[in-house]
């Protein structure tokens, strides 16, 4: 298990930003995370590269300060961890951002990361998108409704069964917002 380091943040806008060094630990640790059976957005582990660097580079591939934002957290200079945040270019629900794929790689478990990048990115989608609330949708029957729960988020529907893992085993999709910010 690594050592106690300082933890840095850095928000990532703009795709040219994302070397290709951040880039191979994005996906490393999205493998990780997925195949320790975390719930970040590849449901059926195992994983490899073939499976998360097409994903991991449309989402780099995305960003713009105006409506995506990568925010990455080290640790004595590793990836510990990452969140995107997303908002609708629409003018209708422009006021809110959606948060996607937050995970802390399973050697920084346990440590108040996934806490402290939820923490500064409601900062940024408040202070510098100017955005009014945050939505996101979470596995249900990981524990991730008390995760978030304890960060200020508040479940606010389900879509029950909405998500098959294996034939006999489904699970609810939970809703959850942070508002206000």
């Amino acid at each position: 298990m690594p050592s106690e380091h300082a933890l840095d943040l850095a928000q990532i806008t703009n795709p040219h930003d994302v070397t290709p060094e951040l880039r191979r630990e994005l996906i490393d640790c999205w493998i990780a995370v997925t195949n320790a059976g975390g719930a970040a957005g590849f449901p059926f582990p195992p994983v490899s590269d073939h499976d998360v660097e097409p994903v991991a580079d449309k989402i780099v591939g995305q960003l713009n300060p105006q409506q995506s934002r990568l925010l990455v957290a080290k640790a004595g200079g590793v990836l510990a961890g990452w969140v995107v945040l997303n908002r609708d270019p629409h003018r209708l629900v422009g006021h809110w951002g959606t948060v996607h794929h937050l995970q802390t790689h399973p050697d920084w478990r346990g440590r108040g990361i996934g806490a402290a990048l939820v923490h500064e990115l409601r900062k940024i989608a408040r202070e510098e998108l100017g955005l009014e609330q945050m939505h996101l949708a979470a596995r249900g029957g990981e524990g991730l409704e008390d995760f978030y729960g304890r960060l200020g988020w508040r479940e606010i529907g389900r879509w029950p069964g909405a998500l098959r893992l294996a034939p006999d085993e489904t699970r609810d999709e939970v809703l959850m917002v942070l508002a206000p910010l």
